[in-house]
């Protein structure tokens, strides 16, 4: 496994809404490392974003300093190893982001707040896993899954009696949604990666590849140990792992099978989706409430329509969006774009709509004007769940259902109270449509959260693009921006070094 600290998982990252967070990374690997944080905006400073569009891999042996801001966020969110195949090894943790203190939260303070990072887990290396990426094999389905790092039985969660507790659970898996449940114990969910939202009861909670949520529970139940459950979604073989949920003055241990959830279910996963609302009353980040900005009454600029694929290229594996497989170019995108060096990548190497030709690869990067508002639609023709990613942003999830998007569809838009979030999921067969308020300029990674779908080429670069050079725009290049790739002769090239 990969450690942070000596820890697996790694440390929680603690800070109030607009901190700014001083984050050193040493890489004692033998491989070129970097760490995204997924959920943080990164707000006009793509380049300490932590993907390889962006930022440099620290090498072996050496040191990076991200420094980040946490501006105008709340919520609950995790970071993880970003290059080769490093997340299948660790490396993660949780993120949460606290409300300033005379910012009022739509609840009252639990008595414990708990990070609980579920994801399925293979026992082989993730270097084996890699290579067989590289020799364009498919993955095998996991071996298990975990529970803040161990297997089954082996985390535990104390409570006491009639008290409320908050639990911030990620998906740090690889390739499967997960259904997370506590044995005879209700779930109010009240946030969803920085947007609170109506506190709606649920039995339990469907979380896919990458999103992240905050739910409360209130320990009301006999004094006893009991189960807490994570399973796999839509898959022919289910996987089950559990944690216990231990009282102080439990009087016996955990009994029976632990709690069934749904298994195949699209129809339900889909309604409890569409039951994930913002709650328009509450505070953001900031005192004004949450609903005070009217997205649904903002004209789109632009609608994009993404089609992710599956197929072969020269007897290999590939994934693509929109028919193009993503392949890394030898210099960060980001760095490439700052420096004017010519020939790393191209803008609108990708289309706004799907074409029905053959999977080809490149360096896809698509142009977006700075301050547009624009529609992106996600079309899944696939037989599985997709799970879609933006760097640099929160969305609106205006819509989704079954079958193939048609301007008709935005009929059945939520324009009023959808939740606006980071990571959204497309069922098989169908579509998921959101709203960007593109303010944020930068290079900004689009992918699945399916990991060997990322790695093999279902991603892009959104780049939100303005010709001011303002300061007010787009921060400068840092400082202590490691410098790599193409051109190292260049005087410009060398200047911050």
């Amino acid at each position: 496994g990969i450690l942070i600290n000596g820890q697996f998982p790694g440390p929680d990252i603690h800070s109030v809404t607009n901190d700014n967070l001083i984050i050193n990374v040493h890489n004692s690997l033998n491989e070129p490392f970097l760490i995204s944080w997924s959920g943080i905006q990164q707000r006009r400073n793509s380049y300490e974003d932590g993907v390889y569009g962006t930022t440099c891999p620290i090498p072996p042996g050496k040191n990076f300093t991200y420094i980040l801001q946490v501006k105008d966020q709340i919520g609950s969110f995790f970071y993880f190893p970003s290059l080769a195949f490093h997340k299948a090894a660790g490396g993660f943790g949780g993120i949460r982001i606290l409300s300033r203190p005379r910012i009022p939260v739509p609840f009252p303070d639990p008595a414990g707040d708990y990070t609980v990072l579920i994801g399925d887990w293979y026992k082989s290396n993730h270097t084996n896993l890699k290579a067989r990426l590289d020799r364009g094999k498919k993955l095998p389905f996991p071996d298990g899954i975990l529970i803040n790092g161990r297997g089954p039985g082996g985390a535990s969660f104390n409570v006491e009696q009639g008290k409320t507790y908050r639990l911030r659970i990620s998906n740090v898996g690889l390739q499967n949604s997960l259904n997370f449940r506590i044995q005879n114990h209700r779930l109010t969910l009240v946030e969803v990666e920085g947007t609170h939202t109506l506190q709606t009861t649920y039995s339990s909670i469907d979380l896919h590849l990458g999103q992240s949520c905050s739910v409360l529970f209130k320990a009301d139940q006999p004094a006893k140990d009991y189960y807490i459950a994570v399973s796999t979604r839509f898959t022919s073989r289910v996987l089950t792992s559990t944690a216990i949920l231990r009282y102080s003055n439990s009087a016996g241990p955990v009994s029976g099978p632990p709690p069934g959830g749904p298994t195949i279910q699209i129809d339900w996963s889909l309604n409890q989706a569409r039951s994930i609302r913002t709650n328009l009353t509450a505070s953001g980040p900031r005192p004004n409430p949450q609903g005070s900005y009217h997205y649904g009454l903002i004209n789109t600029t632009r609608t994009i329509r993404l089609a992710n694929s599956a197929g072969q290229v020269n007897g290999k594996q590939r994934y693509a969006v929109n028919s193009v497989s993503f392949v890394p170019a030898d210099t960060p995108l980001k760095l490439a774009d700052y420096f004017k060096i010519g020939g790393v990548f191209r803008v609108g190497s990708i289309s706004d709509n799907p074409y029905d030709g053959k999977i080809y690869l490149d360096t896809s990067v698509m142009q977006a004007d700075y301050r547009a508002f624009i529609e992106i639609v996600f079309q899944n023709n696939e037989n599985i769940v997709q799970s879609w990613h933006l760097d640099g942003y929160s969305f609106f999830v205006v819509g989704m259902d079954g079958g193939q998007w048609t301007t008709a569809s935005r009929r059945e838009y939520n324009l009023r109270d959808a939740v606006s979030r980071c990571t959204t999921q497309v069922y098989p067969k169908s579509w998921t449509a959101i709203y960007v308020a593109l303010d944020n300029v930068g290079m900004w990674n689009l992918r699945s959260e399916f990991w060997a779908r990322q790695y093999l080429g279902q991603q892009f670069y959104l780049r939100v693009y303005t010709t001011s050079t303002s300061l007010r725009d787009e921060y400068p290049i840092p400082k202590n921006a490691l410098l790599c790739g193409r051109d190292p002769s260049n005087p410009a090239y060398n200047k911050i070094s």
